[in-house]
């Protein structure tokens, strides 16, 4: 639970979203992954999302965020991957000579919620992505 500037509770849930690329190309450097994370964090306030870890590999990225019960987590992630696929694919063109149909994600994502594992863990665990 977090406190707002009015001293009022609002509760936060927390999500540990992984969104792959379509494929598993390859195509995520990190340029690529900063730039990524800049369009999200761009995008959150109008969700009230909070991002608070952000990691990637190749193929995919892990993000730990916080949302309030009533943000539409679906649309968010929705409207994320349509703007990040749209200004990733203009502002990095040779990407799409790896993308099959020019689409950068997969359709599907993997969302959970992080109720049952201490947030430190997780933030760990996506510190980790992306290493040997």
């Amino acid at each position: 639970m977090d406190l707002d500037t009015n001293n009022h509770s609002v509760f936060k849930l927390n999500y540990h979203l992984v969104l792959v690329i379509k494929y598993r190309r390859k195509v995520v450097d990190d340029e690529i992954s900063n730039r990524l994370k800049d369009i999200f964090e761009y995008i959150s306030p109008k969700y009230n999302v909070i991002l608070d870890e952000w990691n990637h590999d190749k193929d995919h990225v892990h993000l730990l965020f916080r949302g309030e019960p009533n943000t539409d987590i679906s649309k968010f992630i929705n409207t994320y991957k349509s703007a990040s696929s749209r200004l990733i694919k203009k502002e990095f063109p040779h990407i799409r000579k790896q993308l099959w149909k020019e689409y950068f994600w997969s359709r599907s994502y993997c969302l959970l919620t992080t109720g049952g594992a201490p947030i430190e863990v997780i933030k760990k665990y996506i510190e980790n992505q992306g290493m040997k």
